[in-house]
């Protein structure tokens, strides 16, 4: 028997080794470093854009960098003229960080501060400044997972005040960090703001620096919250074993009647990844805007579908 197909030339079947030998070796100059996190190959960057090819940078990957300048893009389409969004992404890994919008824009802290407050109780009373009952465990736990208002309200009369404010500065290097002054009850803890990157100090404080025990459990609560806070982070999508804590309200002050959407929390294997999001959204937005721009930020950086799939924390409308 025989085959019918021609046999090519030898030179074709040399040049055939060549190109395969040149192509590796082009594959291995370009191919992306170990930094960008685990997930699908990065896909923002098309045939003409100015991403195609790799910045000379090497703080981070090619792939990640190209999550970068989406994100960036994302902004300028989808933020508001009046807008304040502001995005802080840390590699625990390489020590790297990256800001993206607003990142030291004053804006109210909503429930984001709740973390702050559990992480300073569990410091006070290891330091044996203060001894928490199994009722403020409870309060604890229930004030993080979905952010229960009472709960809050009963640590904060039993605990808080501007010592915990000035503790949050000086042990977590919140230094922005301050009460907005006008209301009657001006210690209270929902009366806060803050910028960006407090909220990055505060999550790698809890990472880096808190007790271990004390870490884990911090760590467990953030990534077992309620489905009210199934957003922000969260998006990070559930490979990554995203933890976040969520903080959303309708405010009101010079900027004028608008929502907040922040989160802040972690992504990645042994939370290698820390994010910060803060938004401050245009009186004419709402919550709905808000939370799905937060969520497709972070979507963003992992690579993850946009828009990202949310869980509105009240309802829509």
């Amino acid at each position: 028997m025989y085959s019918s197909r021609r046999q090519p030339p030898h030179w074709l079947g040399l040049l055939a080794v060549a190109l395969l030998v040149a192509g590796c070796a082009d594959r291995r100059a370009a191919a992306p470093g170990p930094v960008a996190p685990p997930g699908p190959a990065a896909s923002s960057a098309g045939p003409g854009s100015p991403w195609s090819g790799c910045p000379d940078e090497t703080e981070w990957s090619c792939a990640q960098q190209q999550r970068f300048a989406a994100v960036r893009s994302y902004l300028a389409r989808t933020v508001r003229t009046n807008g304040f969004l502001g995005v802080v992404f840390t590699d625990r890994q390489t020590g790297h960080t990256w800001r993206g919008g607003a990142t030291q824009r004053q804006g109210w802290t909503a429930s984001t501060v709740k973390l702050a407050i559990a992480a300073d109780l569990l410091a006070e009373q290891r330091a044996g400044h203060l001894r928490l009952t199994d009722a403020d465990r409870r309060d604890m736990d229930a004030m993080l997972n979905s952010s229960d208002e009472a709960a809050s309200d009963r640590l904060w009369k039993k605990f808080g005040g501007d010592d915990m404010l000035a503790r949050f500065r000086e042990r977590f290097g919140m230094a922005s960090l301050r009460f907005v002054p006008g209301f009657t009850a001006r210690t209270y803890w929902g009366f806060v703001k803050c910028d960006t990157d407090d909220l990055a100090v505060l999550v790698d404080h809890v990472l880096v620096r808190t007790a271990p025990s004390d870490r884990d459990y911090l760590v467990n609560a953030l990534r077992t919250v309620a489905p009210n806070q199934h957003w922000g982070v969260w998006a990070a999508g559930a490979a990554q074993q995203p933890g976040n804590k969520d903080g959303w309200s309708d405010e009101a002050d010079p900027y004028g009647r608008h929502w907040v959407t922040n989160t802040v929390g972690f992504a990645g294997p042994a939370q290698r990844y820390e994010v910060a999001v803060m938004y401050q959204v245009d009186p004419a937005g709402s919550l709905s805007e808000g939370v799905h721009a937060v969520s497709d930020v972070v979507a963003l950086l992992f690579d993850q579908p946009v828009p990202a799939e949310v869980t509105l924390p009240l309802p829509d409308g």
